[in-house]
């Protein structure tokens, strides 16, 4: 679908009504935009100010100076059709239409941070519980950084489950499991791996890890 059919999908009136405010439009403007609207949807193709006054209570030379805004701010303009001069509204659409995709995208980016936020806290309780401690910072930052790396909560969980069934507690051995699951998945899709089998962490970790004393019998 191509951008002018996605915004005939939204009522123009609705985000006009929504983001007048954000656009720096007062209420005359509004009633304005409202009724040259109404006249183009009555198959009115050129409208004047003459002609918004005969159905508004405002004067003509006002109404004037707001069209001329409206215009030099490219919210509405007056193009040639042909052989003849047309009003549109279109540049006014295109514009409340980008501010709804950009509304709409960031409830989904908000919507997502607290989907994770609580899948995090829900992950570290469990870990917690399960492993009868509380977890170090650079714990709970590889927490994260398998779900970065496109891991199911029910993937940590079982290997998480796996490794105690295994008696071995470290997230060395959780890592090596979620990537022997990884490595599995690939070769059934693919026939081969790219995975290895290597805990992989930077330097800077490294010397967090130094600093934090694990319960790890499995080195």
């Amino acid at each position: 679908m191509n951008e002018i059919g996605s915004m005939e999908a939204v009522d123009f009136r609705y985000l006009l009504l929504e983001y007048y405010k954000k656009l720096d439009l007062d209420e005359n403007s509004l009633a304005v935009i409202l009724l040259v609207d109404h006249l183009l949807r009555q198959n009115n193709t050129f409208i004047t100010a003459d002609i918004l006054s005969l159905k508004m209570s405002l004067k003509q030379k006002d109404i004037d100076d707001i069209l001329a805004e409206l215009i030099k701010r490219d919210l509405l303009s007056y193009e040639m059709n042909g052989k003849d001069m047309i009003t549109t509204l279109e540049p006014l659409k295109k514009k409340l239409y980008k501010m709804f995709q950009l509304a709409v995208a960031k409830d989904k980016q908000n919507l997502a941070s607290e989907e994770r936020s609580a899948l995090l806290s829900s992950l570290y309780a469990y870990f917690e519980k399960r492993l009868n401690r509380t977890l170090s910072p650079l714990e709970n930052s590889t927490l994260s950084t398998w779900l970065d790396d496109g891991f199911t909560e029910e993937d940590i969980k079982a290997a998480l489950e796996e490794s105690i069934a295994a008696g071995r507690r470290s997230f060395k051995t959780i890592d090596r499991t979620l990537r022997t699951y990884r490595r599995r998945g690939d070769i059934s899709r693919e026939g081969y791996s790219g995975v290895s089998d290597n805990w992989d962490k930077s330097i800077e970790e490294t010397i967090e890890m130094a600093k934090t004393k694990w319960l790890d019998d499995d080195d």
